[in-house]
């Protein structure tokens, strides 16, 4: 099986999504998204950004990797009663299914980053949007000292070493290879855009129950975990973990986690 699809139908991704919703839904009222407009959510999961994209009258295509996330996307759609937001499975890095110019907007907030061959997802972000278009992705920034930066940067001290050639989702999150990478794709660099936003995880719990979600659901921390077992470090990893989560979270009710995470927008204009 692809590595990357099983990564992501690993555990239950909309566990942990359900804590995005909120900031899913305020990132994409800044889109300046309007009635009609077609739009590609790319790397989408089960439709935290797609969702509120079709609610503002566009017409949206989400397109992820998992299957169970393309299911539990269309679920989410139906009692929803939008028609105009559809989830097909397919690969970041490889959209043939998908017409050249297609899109007036290409929208990837902590999908395509994860897409194992980043040149690749350029090329066809690039391809599949029209002259005029927008392409808004959000990358997690490497050792930013937020939330998601920091549980990859821990869980990988317990995970085996990448096989060679793996190019890490976080280099997503550094200007100079983003520039290089659209760049080849034939994007001029005065026509990329860079901000430095916040996402804010909400989640109806302690922070040591918001963890258990991430141990349980989230592919990325099960692999840490596994891994950590095997090496008889898995008490370590859940140490080093609760302390990151309890530091980060900003909620002053014991009964809820807010954690504000730091991300890099970036905005691509295609000509």
């Amino acid at each position: 099986m692809n590595p990357n699809k099983a990564l992501w139908e690993k555990g239950d991704f909309t566990r942990v999504a359900q804590s995005m919703r909120r900031s899913g839904e305020s990132l994409v009222k800044g889109l300046g998204i309007t009635k009609g407009m077609r739009v590609l959510d790319l790397g989408c999961g089960d439709g935290t950004t797609a969702l509120p994209e079709a609610m503002l009258g566009a017409e949206v295509l989400g397109v992820d990797i998992a299957s169970n996330l393309v299911e539990a996307g269309n679920k989410r759609a139906r009692e929803a009663g939008l028609t105009n937001c559809k989830f097909q499975q397919g690969d970041a890095g490889d959209l043939h299914e998908l017409k050249d110019k297609s899109f007036d907007l290409v929208v990837s907030i902590f999908g395509a980053m994860f897409a194992p061959k980043p040149f690749d997802v350029a090329k066809e972000m690039v391809r599949v949007s029209r002259s005029g278009a927008r392409i808004v992705m959000g990358n997690w920034i490497p050792n930013d000292p937020t939330l998601v930066a920091q549980i990859l940067k821990i869980s990988s001290a317990y995970s085996p070493p990448p096989p060679e050639g793996f190019i890490s989702p976080m280099t997503w999150g550094i200007e100079s290879n983003v520039i290089e990478r659209f760049a080849a794709a034939g994007i001029p660099s005065e026509h990329i855009g860079f901000a430095r936003q916040t996402y804010t995880f909400e989640f109806a719990g302690s922070p040591a129950k918001f963890l258990e979600a991430f141990r349980k659901f989230y592919g990325p921390t099960m692999n840490a975990f596994e891994a950590a077992e095997r090496a008889g470090r898995a008490e370590d990893l859940q140490e080093e973990l609760e302390k990151l989560f309890n530091a980060q979270n900003a909620s002053t009710d014991k009964n809820t986690t807010t954690i504000p995470a730091t991300f890099l927008c970036v905005t691509v204009q295609v000509s």
